[in-house]
């Protein structure tokens, strides 16, 4: 059953990619809501302690994911504004070849592409990326991270997931396909 009458067709197809471009618009509008949230509340530097292991800490990250090349001397504003613009539109074409039945993949890509795009827009109107979210451990530090980083990260994991499902999957299927 799927809930709907005979002539009916349901409300939301799990196969369309809107659905997924409305979970990446979701991203992007947390992303920035909190980004936010941080920049009025929080002092650059300043960690808050929200738990334990877990602090609020206000930082501008001219690198990419983590920190990577925050160093770097400028370049790479330029260099991550464009990768991330390529790299998301290459994902809406995957987005829009996705068959029925591909959910995993389409969740997956729209957390990605709503991460990228949540990034991309503080780059292109700050020049660096506002991260606001501080794991620890004694001592050790996970570099500072956002809502965007974690959409991304989540988002990867998922397609990985999915890959190694239908990697599983293949043995099994070809088995009975030789079997008929």
């Amino acid at each position: 059953m799927n809930g709907t009458t005979p002539g009916r067709q349901p409300l939301i197809h799990f196969h369309s990619p809107f659905v997924w471009l409305v979970i990446a618009g979701l991203v992007i509008i947390l992303d920035l809501y909190t980004k936010q949230w941080a920049v009025d509340t929080l002092i650059l530097y300043r960690p808050v302690e929200v738990l334990p292991w877990l602090n609020w800490l206000l930082a501008h990250n001219y690198g990419a994911a983590f920190s990577f090349l925050s160093d770097a001397g400028g370049w790479q504003r330029w260099f991550f504004t464009v990768l991330a613009i390529v790299v998301s539109l290459v994902l809406l074409v995957w987005l829009f070849r996705l068959r029925e039945g591909e959910w995993r993949t389409g969740l997956a890509l729209g957390l990605v592409i709503g991460g990228a795009v949540g990034n991309l827009l503080d780059r292109l109107t700050l020049g660096y990326v506002i991260d606001f979210i501080d794991v620890h451990y004694r001592g050790l530090h996970w570099p500072a991270f956002n809502v965007a980083d974690s959409a991304i990260s989540c988002g990867i994991a998922l397609l990985l997931l999915d890959a190694l499902i239908e990697t599983l999957r293949r043995p099994g299927d070809a088995a009975r396909d030789d079997g008929e």
